[in-house]
């Protein structure tokens, strides 16, 4: 079984450090693990978009097939909405509603998340659009939105059909990753990403 991933987002959104937190529980697991990531022009609001993929099988190549994709996990509404061809029948999108408007004539906030829900249910996918960074800045900081965001994408992983990675094990990799930062840190986003998989849990 394997799952394909993109994780999306705007530079200095902590994406990569979503990827990192779940290839380290993907490997403690004894999980095959491809990725791949497109870096855009941060210092200017670029796109950074990364290719996972976790598999129980060997993996053959770390870019996903046209179609292929399972999850979609974005910081940004506007990115979620970029990868949304990508899904398979059935897939789940799950993204901030925070937005960064880097484009001339950005649509209004509300506006963009009711259009990403309207089109993702319309084509038949999970969608789940909440304010990661209000729910980090309830129990952290808002830097840590995007173990908010992890969190929510755990509650679909522990399924059988998304691999059954107990949210425990992607949590036990969340204080991995942040040990060297020290224990105040590994504790805020351990308490974000809890808070995520709650918001997760709920819109199962």
């Amino acid at each position: 079984m394997t799952v394909n991933m993109i994780l999306a987002g705007v530079g200095g959104q902590g994406i990569l450090s979503i990827a990192t937190v779940l290839g380290r529980a993907a490997l403690a697991l004894d999980l095959n693990l491809k990725q791949a990531e497109v870096h855009g022009m941060s210092q200017r609001g670029g796109d950074v978009m990364s290719c996972l993929r976790l598999s129980d099988a060997p993996i053959a190549s770390d870019l996903i097939p046209a179609g292929k994709v399972d999850m979609i996990v974005a910081m940004e509404p506007m990115e979620a909405m970029r990868y949304l061809p990508q899904l398979k029948p059935g897939g789940v999108v799950i993204s901030s509603s925070e937005t960064v408007a880097n484009v001339p004539g950005y649509p209004e906030r509300a506006e963009l998340c009711d259009r990403l829900v309207s089109l993702a249910r319309t084509h038949g996918l999970e969608c789940a659009v909440f304010d990661a960074e209000s729910l980090a800045r309830e129990v952290a900081s808002p830097r840590s939105s995007n173990m908010v965001l992890l969190g929510a994408a755990a509650a679909w992983l522990q399924l059988p059909e998304y691999l059954g990675i107990a949210p425990q094990e992607i949590e036990n990799a969340v204080a991995a990753v942040f040990a060297p930062k020290g224990e105040a840190v590994v504790k805020s986003n351990i308490e974000a990403f809890r808070k995520g998989l709650a918001v997760g849990k709920d819109s199962l």
